[in-house]
């Protein structure tokens, strides 16, 4: 069996090409969505929109305002650019909820993809703090 794509970070590997790859429709959407939120918009080359540009966030206030506006960026850029991909659910480890760092924002993007059935999910974290 081919691989699919390249898989993210480029490492050497001589099985099926000179570098790793994607296996599965479901592991090549999970990279594409990883990329997807940690792009930011004007970062991709002649697609200057594309991106949710999650590191941006990191340092907002963690406050309601900020997780619409996240889910808001995820759910229009989930449209646009993987519209094979349902987006299901956006989720926030609010401040209170780490206990050992309460500037850790911790974000989770459910989702299904249409095509082949299956459903996945993706968890960025970050602290906020110094």
């Amino acid at each position: 069996m081919k691989g699919l794509s390249p898989k993210f970070p480029l490492t050497f590997d001589n099985t099926l090409g000179a570098y790793k790859n994607n296996l599965t429709i479901k592991e090549m959407i999970k990279q594409n969505v990883k990329n997807l939120l940690l792009t930011s918009p004007g970062e991709r080359v002649m697609e200057i929109d594309f991106g949710v540009g999650i590191r941006r966030y990191f340092f907002e206030p963690l406050m309601p305002e900020t997780y619409n506006k996240i889910a808001t960026r995820i759910s229009e850029q989930m449209e646009k650019y993987l519209p094979f991909v349902k987006l299901e659910n956006i989720s926030f480890a609010p401040k209170g909820e780490n206990l050992a760092n309460e500037n850790m924002l911790t974000i989770g993007v459910s989702y299904s993809i249409q095509p082949i059935g299956e459903t996945d999910q993706i968890t960025i974290k970050r602290s906020t703090g110094f």
